[in-house]
Formats: C-alpha cells, structure tokens, sequence
C-alpha cells in the first residue's frame, strides 16, 4: 500500500471514528462497516490513488540533466577543385565523433522540482477530498436504506392493525352495528395504504441499489445501530480551515507558484558543453575539441515576459478562487447547521406531538368503535391518520440523521 492509499485508509478511519466505532467489513453492514467498505472498493478513491502514484513517480525525474547528445560526422570533406572527392590527398577531412551535455540553469531545476512536489501535494489533497465525498455519500445512502425498512416494517404493522377491523366488518353490518357503505371506505383505506407501501418497497430497493454503488456489496443488509450523529456547531467552524476543498485550493495555489517559479527561471541563460574527437589521416594527425554554450535570453520582453506574466495572473487567480471556496464553505455550513436545527425541532414535533396524538386517536376510536359509539369510517381515518404520523416522524428521523452525517462527515476533522 503506497504513501496515499494509507492517508486515504487513515482518513476514512478517522471518519468511522469520529461518528463512533471501529471500521469492521465482515457480515451484514453496519455504519462503519459501510464506510470501511467504500474505501477499498470505491473506485473514484482507486483513480485518485493512481494518480498521486504517477505524480510521485514523476517527481524523480524532475530537475534532472537532459540526456546527452551523441554527435557523429565528416567534417571537410572537398566536393569542388582539384582535391573534390579526395579527401585522402588533403589534411582538411576528418570524421569526428562527439558528444555534448545542455545544463539547464539551477534555478530552473529548482523550479522543476518544486513544480513536482507541488503536482504531488494536489494529487494527494484531490485524494482526501475524494475520500470526504465518498464517506458522505455512503453515510447518507446507508442512512437512507435503513430508514426506508424502518418505514416499510412501521407501515405493514398499521396494516395488519386496520386489516383486523376491516376483515370484521362484514360481521357488523350483519349485526347492524355499521352500515354496508362502510366496509368500502375500509377497503378504499387498505388500498391507498398498499399504493403507499408500493412506494416504500420500491424506495427500499432505490435505496439498495445506492449503497452498492459504493459499498460494491450486491445485496446489502442493513445491521447495527444508528451512529452518533450529534452536530457541535462551535466545533465545526472552530475547523472549517482544515477543509479538504480549502487544503487542495491551497496545494493549486502552490502549484500556481511552483509555474511562476518556472517561468521566471527561463529569463536566466541556460549552458552546454561537449566534446569532441576528430580522426584525420595519420598523416596528419587526430584532434580533440572542447567548447561551452551559454544561452543567450535576449528579448525577455517579447518571450520570457509574457509567460512570466501569465503565470502570475493564474497564481493570483488561484488565490481568489481559494477565498471564493472559503466562502462558499462558510456559507454551506452555516444553511446547513441552520437546516439542521429546523429540522430537529420539526422531527421532535412530530414525534413528541404528531405521532402521540395520531396513537391516542386510535386508541379512542377503537374504544368507541367497540362500544358502538363511532362507524368503521372513523376507525380506519384514525389508522390513516396514525400511518402518515409515523411515516412523517421517520422521514423527518432520516433527514436530522442525514443532516448529521453530511455535516460530521464533510466538514469534521480527519485528524481527532
């Protein structure tokens, strides 16, 4: 396992950590098991993994000598006069074999390296930010399917409770306790009921399909308990800076500079040296010729300026978009933490207030029922009634659980 895929396992741990427990990938999925499972299967992480891999593996080459250059030739040679086409009969011929090595300026290959090391500090932010996406969509579909089976088991127990009366009404209307209009409004409940459970089946495998995505798990069972999802506001914006979208907006930045560096570097001369054998005649004897090129970066106005020039306006651009995304966060969080607070408090109405009353209202009905004193129609409006408190108490659930995760989970801390 490479320098990267250990910070992104480590960064996913973190995440199952700070919600509560520790990662675990065997049988059927808890929370933290899901997380653990979208880190090593997920393949957005995989692709981010590899590319830091090819950054680092670059970085050895940076800054390093050209390769050198061999030179081969005739130097000399008479095409015209009374010697063309002889060269054996002058001592101007020779063949020459030579090479030559171009040294780039040290501050350009300074330059280069700081442009790697800057390529590998991006590729490994894009990683971890990569990892806090992954982690926040597992939470949520996790969530998701877990609260979607918990509407499904609520709603099939409200219908097996009203399938009870409706089965017995044809007894009342012999008895004349109801009238026979009656049984078709329970009939009409039950199925609306069913439409609604249809919805909830089909939402459960919605819900399914999800998490596999993530997880790659084929038919994934929910397990475990919910996790701890409280959100500390004060917390949370004490740590906004260690964002991962702020610390890869601030590896851009620095990769921005590494290209200034770069450009400003070309206004220095680069060098080259060679060496070269020249064999002639033995007549005449063998030469060895050694010389030094200096370049020569005379119109920096018209060439190294202007790169120099845009590359600068790309840092500056950097940092701007480095303040717009710390805005942008800043402002996510606060509409979220302010999203969350409405709704818990719409989640603790529904589920102190809602709910109790929708089960009081049945429990009279059916007293009243049972002593003649209210019709079929009352009861089964009170269990419909009940059905949709319940279903509007766990959604509401599932969306504070939702709220917590994408909070913890996208603006938390990795490193507690």
């Amino acid at each position: 396992m490479g320098t990267t895929q250990r910070r992104a396992a480590c960064a996913f741990g973190c995440l199952a950590a700070m919600i509560g427990g520790q990662p675990a990938v065997a049988g059927p999925l808890t929370f933290e098991a899901a997380l653990a499972k979208a880190q090593a299967s997920a393949p957005s992480v995989k692709a981010k993994v590899l590319g830091t891999d090819a950054s680092r593996a670059s970085r050895a080459g940076a800054g390093q000598l050209p390769d050198p250059k061999l030179a081969l030739g005739i130097d000399s040679f008479p095409i015209s006069g009374p010697l063309a086409f002889e060269p054996s009969r002058d001592n101007f011929t020779w063949a020459r074999v030579g090479v030559s090595q171009d040294i780039p300026n040290l501050a350009k290959r300074h330059a280069q390296r700081g442009r790697a090391d800057a390529e590998i500090a991006v590729a490994e932010a894009g990683t971890l930010a990569e990892v806090r996406v992954v982690a926040v969509q597992t939470a949520v579909a996790w969530i998701t399917l877990a609260y979607a089976e918990r509407r499904l088991a609520a709603l099939d127990d409200v219908l097996a409770r009203l399938g009870r009366f409706v089965r017995t009404s044809p007894s009342a209307v012999a008895s004349g306790s109801a009238r026979p209009a009656q049984t078709l409004a329970g009939r009409e409940a039950m199925a609306r009921l069913q439409d609604r459970r249809d919805e909830l089946v089909s939402a459960v495998a919605r819900a399914k399909a999800e998490l596999t995505r993530w997880t790659s798990e084929a038919a994934p069972e929910i397990a475990g308990a919910m996790p701890n999802l409280a959100v500390d506001p004060a917390r949370l914006r004490a740590i906004l800076e260690r964002h991962p979208s702020l610390i890869l907006q601030a590896a851009q930045v620095g990769r921005a500079d590494a290209d200034l560096r770069l450009a400003q570097a070309e206004r220095r001369p680069d060098f080259g040296v060679d060496l070269s054998y020249q064999r002639r005649d033995p007549r005449f004897g063998d030469y060895v010729s050694a010389g030094v090129t200096i370049g020569l970066p005379l119109f920096k106005k018209h060439r190294q300026d202007p790169l120099i020039a845009a590359r600068a306006a790309e840092a500056g651009s950097a940092r701007a978009e480095t303040d717009a995304t710390r805005r942008a966060l800043t402002a996510d969080l606060e509409a979220g933490l302010a999203d969350h607070v409405m709704h818990h408090d719409q989640w603790l109405r529904a589920r102190d207030v809602l709910q109790p009353l929708a089960q009081e209202r049945v429990t009279l009905e059916t007293g009243s029922y049972a002593a003649g004193r209210a019709g079929l129609v009352d009861l089964v409006d009170a269990h419909a009634t009940l059905a949709d408190a319940i279903l509007t108490t766990l959604d509401r659930e599932a969306t504070v659980a939702a709220d917590g995760a994408r909070l913890n989970l996208l603006f938390g801390s990795v490193d507690r």
